[in-house]
């Protein structure tokens, strides 16, 4: 534990600090100082290569030293379908912290990434896109605005979480899964069906890559989309969230024609939806989730929309 906190240092003063605690890669960290809506802030993130443990001390040691807390690698809840669904072993672990609030990125994927999805529109013209969702329930927003624009999506919930070979064919399914499943799936540990740690860099290729070979678009996680990916995704469009130098590079190299962001870079790179929300909790001063039309207002203001990247020469 000491060695995590060996080089960090608190942001300067005069500056908000939001540092996100994640279950993910060590390798994927970084830290920024930005300046926005005139407020400066130092946006960090620290992972803990899927040790539990480091992330809990992490949270223990760091509460109430910076103004907000960002969870990654892992949900604390998803929201479906109007409902949301905490998953117990990740209320457990951010319990340690007991003064900084605690953002997953639930509260912007719900309405930053339903917003994106109608920004696009006019460029991809979703009612002629194929769209693999590698992974829906803890990115509704975005599954029901694809289905709201007339895309032809194929949820992948059951294939690469479960390795049930069901892939979903429309909303309505969609809902009534995460209906039946999400009580029971929030009460198991979260890396039973999302890859933490070492994982993270390793790919399993298998029964949903003839859905990859389908899509036209592969949307949702980054971490999803690249861990079930076939080799060749020649001429595809990505849209994804969290990207770093390293992840352009793997895209490059198997084919992927564009990349798209529902959030512009930040520095060296794009943050995850928890970072960003918790972001916008720090910037406004309060010590919980903001609500959906506050998390849209801030959108606005800040000006973040979603980053085009065309990789082929």
């Amino acid at each position: 534990m000491s060695d995590l906190l060996s080089a960090w240092r608190p942001a300067p003063a005069g500056f908000k600090h939001v540092v996100s605690v994640s279950l993910g890669g060590s390798k994927r960290d970084a830290r920024e100082e930005v300046n926005l809506l005139g407020q400066p802030f130092v946006l960090e993130r620290l992972g803990t290569d899927g040790d539990v443990g480091k992330a809990a001390a992490l949270f223990q040691q760091l509460d109430g030293r910076v103004d907000a807390f960002g969870l990654g690698g892992a949900d604390l809840s998803v929201i479906a379908d109007g409902r949301r669904y905490t998953f117990s072993n990740v209320r457990k672990l951010v319990s340690h912290a007991k003064i900084t609030p605690v953002l997953d990125g639930s509260g912007l994927k719900n309405t930053l990434e339903r917003d994106a999805i109608a920004q696009l529109d006019p460029l991809l013209g979703w009612r002629t896109r194929r769209v693999l969702m590698v992974s829906a329930v803890d990115r509704f927003g975005m599954a029901e605005a694809l289905a709201e624009h007339g895309a032809d999506v194929v949820y992948g919930d059951l294939v690469f979480g479960l390795n049930v070979n069901l892939p979903l064919r429309s909303i309505s399914s969609l809902r009534r899964v995460a209906r039946l499943a999400l009580p029971a799936l929030t009460k198991l540990p979260q890396d039973w069906f999302y890859p933490t740690g070492e994982r993270q860099n390793s790919s399993v290729e298998g029964q949903g890559t003839r859905l990859y070979a389908w899509a036209d678009v592969v949307a949702g996680d980054t971490h999803y989309a690249k861990r079930y990916a076939p080799r060749d995704l020649s001429g595809k469009t990505i849209l994804t969230q969290t990207i770093t130098e390293a992840d352009r590079v793997w895209m490059r190299e198997r084919g992927v024609a564009r990349l798209i962001t529902t959030t512009p870079r930040i520095g060296s790179r794009n943050f995850a939806t928890n970072v960003l929300e918790a972001f916008f909790v720090a910037l406004s001063g309060r010590r919980e989730a903001l609500t959906e039309a506050e998390y849209l207002r801030y959108v606005r203001e800040v000006g973040f929309r979603p980053e085009i990247s065309e990789l082929r020469d």
